[in-house]
């Protein structure tokens, strides 16, 4: 069995039993992905006794929890991991059950083909990006409408790839003519993230790039989250948030 949910930003109590029943029935070859920000690789010093006690959490779930990034992930710490060979495609492994799918990767799972790519570029920096140590330095400001995030601490550069990753990606898909049956991605392409904002969200190097792939690649479906909605877009593209669904 294969569930996909959105953004969790670290707090995973919708994996509880009672609202996650289907748990009852699976086992460590069953998996629940995350389509982007995860939130428990996030404390800038280092992984803190929250996160901890979650990932263990996690880990003691009789299924096995995936997660691409999203673009509130602590990417300096992600890149530092160790990377794993696993279904055919590159992961980090956070606990024996808990695992990071990496960008540009094509997996195996259950017999599904699946694209991965990670990533976004932020909307909730509209106040800008701090240096550490600026004296403005605050979470919210007055009105609580504009996030202030801060580079190192609340906001990392690599939320957006690498020319080298996205590269990786387009190596991948074609050594797999550029057929696949999922693809999860965190944002989505450009032409969809128009659609989604009616203009109001600008195109990056990472919409675009997922732009450019949509063209060219032949799948069944594409599953994506960072927009806080459950949304069909059209007959092939679904924005997740809170919902859990089966797709396998």
């Amino acid at each position: 069995m294969i569930f996909l949910t959105g953004d969790t930003h670290g707090d995973i109590r919708r994996l509880n039993a009672a609202s996650f029943f289907e748990q009852k029935e699976m086992t460590k070859d069953d998996y629940l992905i995350i389509l982007g920000d995860f939130g428990l690789v996030w404390d800038y010093k280092g992984e803190s006794r929250y996160e901890k006690n979650w990932l263990d959490w996690l880990d003691e779930k009789s299924f096995t929890t995936l997660f691409i990034d999203g673009n509130h992930e602590n990417h300096d710490r992600l890149d530092a991991m160790e990377v794993e060979e696993w279904h055919g495609g590159k992961v980090h492994r956070l606990r024996p059950s808990v695992m990071h799918l990496m960008r540009g990767q094509v997996f195996d799972i259950d017999g599904l083909s699946i694209f991965t790519f990670g990533g976004a570029g932020s909307h909730d920096i509209s106040d800008g990006i701090l240096e550490p140590g600026d004296p403005k330095i605050m979470k919210w400001s007055q009105d609580y409408s504009k996030l202030f995030r801060v580079r190192g601490v609340s906001w990392w550069a690599r939320e957006l790839p690498s020319e080298e990753e996205m590269e990786e990606g387009r190596r991948n898909l074609d050594k797999v003519d550029w057929k696949v049956d999922f693809v999860l991605t965190h944002c989505t392409s450009a032409n969809t993230t128009a659609l989604i904002g009616g203009g109001a969200y600008s195109q990056d190097i990472l919409t675009n790039y997922l732009q450019e792939i949509r063209e060219k690649l032949t799948f069944k479906r594409w599953f994506f989250g960072h927009h806080h909605m459950n949304r069909q877009i059209n007959s092939e593209e679904i924005c997740l948030y809170e919902q859990i669904i089966r797709v396998h």
